[in-house]
């Protein structure tokens, strides 16, 4: 077996117990790994020197050795990556010019390692210090990244909120993101990105793995520490870092501690689900929290798992599709509508469904997704999951990672590999291993890594696949036991008594639905005697970055301009300038294909 990564612990000084009235003590935690870097001129903390245009651009920034780039060509491809992955930043998008910022904002970066009690392997925290920073307001905001993306995956949520008003921005990967490790090479990523062997001794992520193991491993799928489990802890040890990178950097104003700094929490989907079980730890250490199109379990209220309407989507939704129409329409349109009547099929021999014809079939599977909680509008917008096959994917990584198996040991028996065009296995080159930190996105199939099913076979290619998926929700066995214990570990309580908390979402969203995370979680905790705030969005959807795809853009308008004001409204509030938000369902309208985003279609309170 390969040895785990025993991370040195470095002389990293313990963030400093506040004392005060307020009495928000912070915990003694350990970062290891510390390095720091400059970030001025052409190369700023926002973009990297990019600007608007160049994260426009189609094309990633080059590495001038493809199979060698240095830390700050890594660091420069990963932002592009980020923004694009978060962000709409077409023309007619409105970034930039009607809500956002990509301002140069020189400074610092403070990058470690930290680790949760009871956890195996590290997760990376980071603080972006501007050279505007207000000390006169002390100010962080702290962030987790959306999906399972790397240490950048928040720089569009909450970095270009934070940094432009001069506050530091603090951010942790939770446990997931983009650092791969490569079976064939046994090498791994280390703390700035570039490639590294088991002897370099800084890396972020080593599986125990068999000797001979082949393919890719990341820390999401393969830790075995169920890390969504400890969300709320990852974001709260960024903050911890944030204070004790302040103080470092500028001792003359230090102590930095939870008593006179402002600490807002702030991310989106998996991120906002971060923020949200933050805002239930114990300690007056958050001053408010902003949690967008969260992904949250609680305990009723029509609450369901990520887990448990991604196995039902992935099974339903290819089938149910034929059955609606006027679908907004993606580049792999034609190859989803194509795979419709063959799953159909497979769910009626299955007994899943009713119906003689695929007519019929589609209508039995949108009737059963109907019944189950699903909207129209989620479904309607749940085509580009199901052209992208988002939802098998979720499920794979997810399968694996709440039943914390390792290399080899998928239940299902899926892997993770670079990939031939028939969708064989074969060894990562050179070039795809150097990309992997800035391009992944931490969840496979992505550049240089995809997923493998042994049970591919026509004419519905995935079929056999899914239902053992499936079967890890709804069955029986030990395997699904411990599966379903992973995920209740994952439940949020309410939030601190007390708290600002707004959450906001898209009526429309087709991969973490409403129905099943943000209108649950605001019911249990107003029922808990909770005073969180809701905004709903009409006509928005789940990927503000999809919407460069004409038909999306036409049909969704973003959600990061609701992010931002829900930041604009808590900061004033904070400031004794105005009320909290009030709750809203905010009638925003689509603006058609080629029109140009207005505020009227945001139709922000």
């Amino acid at each position: 077996m390969i040895g785990k990564l025993c991370v040195a612990a470095f002389a990293a000084g313990l963030v400093a117990c506040a004392g005060g009235p307020r009495t928000k003590t912070a915990e003694a935690t350990v970062f290891s790994n510390q390095r720091s870097s400059e970030h001025r001129g052409q190369d700023d903390l926002l973009t990297a020197g990019l600007g608007l245009d160049g994260l426009r651009a189609m094309v990633p920034p080059a590495f001038a050795d493809a199979v060698n780039p240095t830390p700050a060509e890594l660091r420069r491809r990963a932002l592009w990556s980020s923004w694009r992955g978060i962000a709409d930043l077409t023309p007619t998008g409105g970034y930039g010019s009607l809500y956002g910022s990509v301002a140069t904002v020189p400074g610092r970066e403070f990058h470690a390692y930290a680790k949760v009690p009871g956890a195996t392997h590290p997760h990376r925290v980071m603080l972006q210090l501007p050279d505007g920073f207000d000390a006169g307001k002390r100010c962080v905001v702290v962030t987790a990244s959306s999906g399972s993306r790397g240490i950048y995956g928040s720089i569009a949520v909450a970095g270009a909120w934070g940094l432009p008003r001069g506050c530091a921005v603090a951010y942790t990967d939770k446990g997931a993101g983009s650092d791969y490790f490569d079976l064939d090479t046994q090498s791994g990523t280390r703390a700035d990105g570039t490639r590294g062997a088991l002897e370099a001794g800084d890396l972020a992520f080593v599986p125990d793995a068999p000797v001979n193991a082949s393919g890719v491993a990341f820390k999401h799928a393969h830790s075995k520490d169920n890390p969504e489990a400890d969300w709320g802890r990852h974001v709260k040890q960024a903050a911890e870092f944030a204070l004790q990178a302040l103080a470092e950097a500028l001792p003359a104003q230090a102590p930095f501690t939870f008593d006179n700094t402002r600490v807002i929490a702030v991310g989106i989907s998996n991120g906002g689900g971060a923020v949200l079980r933050a805002a239930e730890l114990e300690g007056d250490w958050l001053d408010a929290v902003v949690a967008g199109e969260p992904n949250v379990l609680v305990d009723g209220h029509g609450s369901r798992s990520l887990y448990d309407y991604s196995t039902e989507a992935a099974l339903l939704m290819p089938c149910a599709m034929a059955h609606l129409q006027d679908l907004p329409q993606s580049p792999l349109s034609p190859i989803a509508t194509a795979m419709r009547a063959p799953r159909c099929a497979s769910l009626r021999a299955a007994g899943l469904i009713e119906g003689d014809d695929t007519a019929a079939q589609a209508r039995s599977a949108h009737d059963r997704l109907r019944a189950a909680g699903w909207t129209e509008g989620a479904m309607r917008a749940a085509a580009l999951s199901v052209d992208f096959d988002l939802f098998r994917a979720v499920a794979v990584t997810y399968a694996s990672a709440y039943g914390r198996h390792g290399v080899d040991e998928h239940p299902c028996g899926f892997s993770f590999s670079a990939q031939n065009a028939d969708f064989s296995a074969r060894p990562a080159t050179a070039a795809e291993r150097a990309a992997w930190w800035s391009d992944a996105s931490g969840i496979p199939p992505g550049p240089g890594a995809g997923i493998v099913d042994p049970t591919l076979a026509p004419p519905d290619f995935t079929w056999q696949g899914l239902q053992c998926l499936r079967a890890l929700d709804d069955g029986e066995g030990e395997v699904a036991g411990r599966i379903r214990e992973s995920i209740a570990a994952t439940r949020a309580g309410a939030p601190r008594a007390g708290l600002p908390v707004v959450v906001l979402h898209g009526a429309d969203d087709g991969l973490v639905p409403m129905a099943f995370t943000s209108t649950p979680y605001v019911a249990a905790a107003r029922a808990a005697g909770r005073d969180v705030r809701f905004w709903q969005v009409r006509h928005s959807q789940h990927f503000d970055g999809f919407l460069v795809l004409p038909d999306f853009g036409s049909r969704y308008v973003p959600m990061l301009p609701y992010v931002y004001a829900a930041l604009d409204r808590v900061s004033a509030h904070l400031d004794g300038r105005g009320a909290l938000p009030a709750d809203a369902v905010i009638e925003a309208t689509a603006r058609g294909a080629g029109t140009p985003l207005t505020a009227e279609h945001l139709a922000i309170p």
